[in-house]
């Protein structure tokens, strides 16, 4: 299984250490995606300064994800804190897809009800970086993703 994904985005490279033991499905999913050059292109729709930054919509609406089934919730204790990787989902706990978002500062109060998949160990300055807005005006994009 891979150990890092590594995004290349407009505003630099971002290293994420991928956490298998707490979320192994979907870092399988996230894996998969990165290296079938799914989220190539595609950008942070969602980015709250002070929150959250969020992407994986090829539509950049936050509305779609990949054709690949959802995935079942792996919540765990882990915490919600700047730099945590974490799935975007609907109000139902079983219907994480693509989308995801990185933490830009502590959001305790989504722990327990959201996917931990991964943390920034470096590139923190390119998500902080990113334009914000809900959409930004130009939305900050993933040139690239690529999982190891």
């Amino acid at each position: 299984m891979a150990e890092t994904l590594t995004l290349t985005l407009d505003t630099g490279e971002v290293t994420i250490k991928l956490r298998p033991d707490l979320a192994p499905g979907h870092v399988e999913r996230i894996a998969e995606l990165a290296n079938e050059g799914f989220y190539d292109g595609v950008v942070f729709h969602r980015v709250i300064d002070g929150f959250m930054a969020q992407g994986g919509d090829p539509t950049g609406t936050g509305m779609h994800g990949s054709k690949k089934p959802d995935l079942k919730a792996e919540f765990s204790r882990e915490p919600h804190v700047r730099g945590v990787c974490s799935m975007a989902r609907t109000s139902a706990p079983n219907s994480a897809n693509s989308q995801f978002f990185i933490c830009l500062a502590d959001a305790r109060f989504l722990d327990g009800q959201y996917t931990v998949w991964g943390e920034v160990t470096s590139g923190m300055d390119a998500v902080d970086a990113l334009p914000k807005g809900e959409p930004p005006r130009q939305p900050g994009k993933i040139v690239s993703a690529k999982a190891v």
